[in-house]
């Protein structure tokens, strides 16, 4: 279970007081997959930074499978809740190599498994997983990540997220950045990953048929509220065409 219980957030820039998400209940039950929607400035990013760590919210509790971890410090709470954001270099290491990057992943948590210490057996893991879904990268393994194309280091960034099952994953906008044929085949990957480890997944997409295929749920955000949460046999009667009349 993923509570998020009254989250609101207010930024004093000195001169006024912004609230840019008000007071947010949301519960999500293990495997859930819930995709936000909303236009620019809703509010969308600003719950996801507050629930990977990267902001403080102003009030309210997030709490995973009952526990607390509001106050929980960013490289502590990431040993529960993994996230893949729009730019393909904000979650991995450019200068690493891919086994580096996947090693580093696979460790998190535990002691640092990099360069000479990744053993063999990581190695293999690591080639079953890309012939899975990336079959060009599986010989490529000491290979720089800078060195591969936006949509191959985000299938990194996914495979990274996902070596150890999270309890939430966050995908904020993370195929926005590439073109739609490699945003095609990512968004798959990302869909048989999910599938595969039954992880709870919040989504953020402007691309209403993404967020009509590929949700358990779907919440729409408008000026830091939420305006519609359904799920269920409402949910599957929503089509795009219906989606863009709820913006309106």
């Amino acid at each position: 279970m993923i509570e998020l219980v009254d989250i609101s957030k207010t930024f004093d820039n000195g001169i006024e007081k912004v609230e840019v998400l008000k007071p947010v209940s949301i519960k999500m039950n293990a495997g859930e997959s819930i995709v936000i929607i909303g236009g620019n400035g809703a509010g969308k990013s600003t719950l996801l930074n507050i629930i990977s760590g990267n902001l403080k919210p102003t009030t309210g509790q997030i709490k995973i499978d009952g526990v607390d971890v509001t106050k929980m410090p960013r490289h502590k709470r990431a040993a529960h809740v993994a996230c893949v954001f729009q730019d393909p270099n904000s979650g991995v290491c450019p200068d690493m190599s891919i086994a580096e990057n996947l090693a580093m992943a696979l460790s998190r948590g535990k002691k640092r498994l990099l360069g000479r210490a990744i053993k063999r057996q990581h190695l293999e893991v690591f080639k079953e997983k890309l012939v899975t879904f990336n079959p060009e990268l599986k010989d490529r393994l000491n290979q720089k990540v800078s060195l591969l194309s936006g949509g191959q280091r985000q299938v990194i960034t996914l495979l990274m997220a996902t070596l150890q099952k999270p309890q939430l994953l966050l995908l904020d906008e993370h195929i926005s950045a590439l073109d739609p044929k490699i945003a095609k085949q990512v968004m798959e990957i990302t869909r048989s990953l999910i599938n595969e480890q039954k992880i709870t997944t919040i989504m953020i997409t402007h691309n209403l048929k993404d967020a009509v295929a590929y949700a358990d749920r779907l919440i729409m955000f408008s000026a830091g509220r939420i305006t519609m949460d359904v799920s269920g046999d409402e949910k599957k009667k929503l089509t795009p065409a219906k989606l863009v009349t709820k913006f309106e």
